[in-house]
């Protein structure tokens, strides 16, 4: 099949979970023998060469601003498709739904995922909360086939707009590295310290598990990964915190984030909003002992391998942290536990195996 992944910044992977489920999707669709393509923008993707790990790549301009980027970039790319001959295009993102019919018009089946439930994000105003439900309707109507990375989405789905959606969870890893370049770039030790990596915007709760550290005792650190490019005022809040034992590393991809990964202590997920989050089920794969925030979508996906704190509660992340801390917990119990988890529901090989029979039924 000829087949275009639209709606993400584009790859080698260099922001989010979108961008690494296009990697690894397409990289192993690529492997397949299918010819596939991953539109990037060009305010994000630096890569030089046209082809990336076996995928084409098509790096088209955005207009980079909060509410622009996504849904301008995404109008150009469906444009570009029009020039082409693809059986099938994969669009990502809600907010996107609008613009599958302008791949159809060429004759492609259309494949939307939803992601999570993107309107209940503080960073949107009424206008973008207002898009988005735009978006979730226009999910029920304009692509070929919707798809859902949770159950909780699609029963949304169903329940809100008597939409079945078809259900492919996210996918992850299940390996560790044994170098400890980035630990050291850091300054904290294998085994010494709690790791929590998302974009820093406030629904991704990176200030409760600050707050919530900040009241523990204990010599280890925090390291928290990640950052956000329209969220200055609140990341600057984060990093005004005396507590010497957080650190604040930005964006680390590839290998740096797999040895991150791979010699934390414990995991902490305190994410309040989305659905299978890519960063909880990476944990999960290399093994992590994970402390997650107890709100549904989270629950799905640990079930009984992990240590749930009462929902967006600081006094139970704290209770539970220092429960950690001290020895409290069966750390190795639950590492083994989240491991047979990712093995058995998430790993890339059965998520590509789920897209390809979805693509190939979608084309029937």
């Amino acid at each position: 099949m000829k087949i275009a992944i639209l709606g993400t910044r584009g790859i080698p992977a260099c922001y989010g979970g979108f961008e690494t489920f296009a990697e690894e999707l397409g990289v192993r669709l690529a492997e397949r023998g299918h010819d596939v393509t991953v539109y990037g923008r060009s305010n994000i993707i630096r890569y030089p060469e046209a082809h990336y790990r076996g995928v084409r790549l098509v790096i088209l301009p955005t207009i980079s601003h909060k509410y622009l980027d996504t849904v301008v970039h995404t109008f150009i790319s469906c444009i570009h498709v029009l020039l082409k001959d693809y059986d099938i295009v994969l669009l990502c993102n809600a907010a996107n739904s609008p613009f599958a019919l302008i791949p159809r018009l060429r004759g492609a089946g259309v494949v939307l995922n939803v992601d999570g439930i993107e309107r209940k994000r503080a960073k949107w105003n009424a206008l973008g909360r207002l898009w988005y439900r735009m978006g979730e309707i226009g999910a029920t109507v304009f692509p070929d086939v919707a798809v859902s990375d949770a159950k909780v989405i699609q029963d949304y789905y169903l329940e809100t707009y008597g939409k079945k959606t078809v259900l492919i969870p996210y996918g992850a890893r299940t390996e560790k590295i044994a170098t400890t370049a980035a630990l050291d770039a850091a300054g904290v030790r294998p085994g010494r310290y709690f790791l929590y990596v998302s974009r820093l915007e406030p629904e991704n709760n990176a200030h409760l598990a600050i707050k919530a550290f900040e009241k523990v005792k204990t010599d280890m650190h925090l390291v928290i990964v990640g950052d956000a490019p329209y969220s200055r005022e609140y990341i600057e809040g984060l990093k005004a915190t005396k507590d010497p034992r957080v650190v604040f590393t930005g964006y680390v991809f590839g290998a740096g984030y797999g040895e991150l990964q791979s010699h934390a202590y414990c995991y902490i997920h305190a994410t309040s909003v989305g659905g299978t989050h890519p960063a909880l089920i990476e944990a999960m794969g290399f093994g992590n002992c994970v402390i997650v925030n107890g709100t549904p979508e989270n629950r799905e996906v640990v079930r009984d391998a992990a240590v749930i704190f009462e929902e967006n509660s600081e006094a139970d992340l704290r209770e539970k942290l220092q429960a950690a801390a001290s020895g409290g917990i069966p750390v190795d119990e639950y590492r083994k536990k989240a491991v047979r988890i990712i093995e058995e529901n998430y790993t890339w090989e059965k998520i590509t195996d789920s897209y390809e029979k979805l693509f190939r039924e979608c084309l029937e």
